[in-house]
């Protein structure tokens, strides 16, 4: 029995299930992290994919995935970024408004966990104050169109973090 199971043991490549398990692990990763701030979503997805056809080149997944995966993640950091803008001009926000959301989105980059959240709220919130002139509840009402953009910002993260994942499934499958 003890022969056996020694046997069973050693047959095992270690190194295909190490690679699949990091690939894995840090995809499911990169699907929380698209709703969870703090972690960058699309981006691990991309570097398990990258890391996985690295470590295992042959493995079936092509460099064409890859690049694919590539321009996903600029897609999904590009409508992450500029959706807030856009939830602010839809509810009535200003120039001033749109800028002080990207003002503030770049700020709240380098501030912890508060700032990549309360930073576009503030940014744009400011603005429609200071340079737009205008007063309290047209201010108010832009600051929600920022929330509104940025959940939805959030949904289409998500969205393309598991489109991402499952081209990545669908490469290695066909």
């Amino acid at each position: 029995m003890i022969e056996s199971l020694t046997h069973f043991v050693t047959s095992i490549d270690w190194s295909f299930w190490g690679v699949w398990t990091l690939t894995s692990v840090l995809m499911l990763t990169g699907v929380a992290g698209s709703v969870l701030p703090l972690l960058p979503g699309p981006l691990l997805v991309f570097l398990a994919a990258l890391g996985h056809v690295l470590l295992r080149p042959d493995s079936g997944v092509s460099w064409w995935c890859v690049a694919g995966l590539f321009v996903l993640v600029l897609v999904a950091y590009v409508l992450d970024f500029l959706s807030g803008a856009a939830g602010t001009r839809w509810f009535g926000g200003s120039k001033y408004a749109v800028w002080g959301v990207l003002v503030g989105g770049i700020v709240g980059l380098f501030v912890p966990f508060p700032g990549l959240i309360l930073g576009p709220l503030v940014g744009g919130f400011c603005f429609e104050l200071w340079f737009a002139k205008k007063e309290l509840r047209p201010a108010v009402k832009s600051t929600v169109g920022t929330v509104v953009g940025t959940g939805v910002g959030l949904v289409l993260r998500l969205i393309i973090s598991l489109l991402m994942v499952g081209w990545f499934v669908a490469d290695v499958i066909w």
